[in-house]
């Protein structure tokens, strides 16, 4: 079953990293894809720009509204995901546990919601 990993950073901490401690954060992030892809759970990950960057769309009865961001005014934001194919929601959590950027803040596992036909 395929299950998202929502990573929430607290942009606070990591804006505390000095560039070295930053590096070898980036550098453990890597090595921990690489290895859930070699475990096979692997599907995809990607890390986002801040916040300050974002675009809020609203569509509402026909008509559109944009907002510069962010969203929401909290000390964690949504800094990244990792999308794996785990045997349920313990090994999905499992493998939250160990995400290095999660000292950072928390993670969010969500299952991936079947859709079409065959949704259950």
């Amino acid at each position: 079953m395929k299950y998202l990993c929502l990573v929430h950073i607290d942009g606070e901490a990591i804006g505390k990293l000095n560039e070295a401690e930053g590096k070898d954060l980036d550098r453990r992030s890597i090595e921990y894809d690489k290895g859930l892809e070699r475990r096979g759970v692997y599907i995809t990950s990607d890390a986002l720009q801040g916040p300050e960057t974002a675009r809020i769309v609203r569509a509402r009865n026909g008509k559109v509204s944009t907002t510069d961001g962010p969203y929401a005014e909290t000390k964690e934001h949504l800094g990244g995901f990792i999308l794996i194919d785990a045997s349920g929601m313990d090994e999905a959590v499992e493998i939250a546990a160990n995400i290095p950027v999660g000292q950072y803040g928390t993670i969010e596992v969500r299952p991936i919601m079947q859709m079409g036909p065959d949704r259950q």
